[in-house]
């Protein structure tokens, strides 16, 4: 059983099989979109309650552009209506809600209420909600890159500053934990090109589950998994044992 001492701080998800739930019940497939709104209301619930601190949950990836034209309206027109309904609730539970991806990429009206939610919610100081749309993960370390290289140009630093640190602090999470635990839900066991930098020493928990279907049972067999992990870094298990 997972307790307060051993709860990620940070908690991503890739929220998985809204298509084949639908599909499953000869619904549209963004029946399955809206239905998964839900699991994602569940979900922030169960993060705030369970203490974890931050929630990155992968809302739409740069590759869902190539996605047939009317699912891809849909799922903007979706985020549209999720956004005017879900932020003052967000704001009542004291939730801030912050956006990482390429939002130039999205229609101007979406643009104006995500900055508006972000507006909203950037005193609270509870749960940290980030929402990953048009985001990729190589993505971000192109445009991560971009920054260090222009400062390079322009003198501010020199080759030998080019670090790690130098890098990661221009990724979209750069003022924030690398995640502790990556869930994936409907069956796939893969990354899929999300937070490929941040992921580097997660926990990876995977389930069958449909993304709609996922709820409280799922979400706690995840922070049971990571509770019985040992998180080594490179070390040895004894190295570990020695200090903790």
């Amino acid at each position: 059983m997972a307790t307060d001492d051993n709860i990620p701080r940070h908690v991503a998800v890739i929220m998985d099989g809204n298509g084949r739930w639908a599909r499953k019940r000869a619904l549209p497939r963004h029946a399955g979109h809206r239905s998964g709104v839900g699991a994602v209301r569940e979900t922030v619930k169960l993060a705030a309650r369970r203490g974890v601190e931050y929630l990155t949950l992968f809302a739409f990836s740069s590759e869902n552009w190539s996605r047939p034209r009317d699912e891809v309206s849909r799922l903007m027109r979706l985020f549209v209506e999720a956004l005017q309904r879900e932020v003052d609730e967000l704001h009542r539970n004291n939730v801030r809600l912050e956006f990482i991806g390429a939002r130039e990429q999205l229609q101007p009206g979406l643009i104006d209420k995500i900055a508006a939610a972000e507006k909203q919610t950037s005193g609270n100081t509870g749960l940290r909600l980030i929402i990953a749309v048009a985001y990729g993960g190589r993505w971000d370390i192109v445009q991560a890159v971009r920054q260090v290289a222009g400062r390079l140009a322009a003198g501010e630093i020199t080759v030998a500053d080019i670090d790690d640190a130098a890098i990661a602090s221009q990724l979209q999470l750069g003022e924030v934990p690398d995640p502790d635990l990556l869930i994936r839900t409907g069956g796939e066991q893969r990354i899929s090109n999300f937070l490929l930098w941040n992921l580097a020493y997660a926990e990876l928990w995977f389930c069958d589950t449909l993304w709609p279907d996922f709820g409280e049972k799922e979400f706690d067999e995840a922070l049971e998994y990571y509770a019985r992990r040992q998180r080594r870094y490179g070390h040895t298990g004894e190295q570990v044992e020695a200090v903790s």
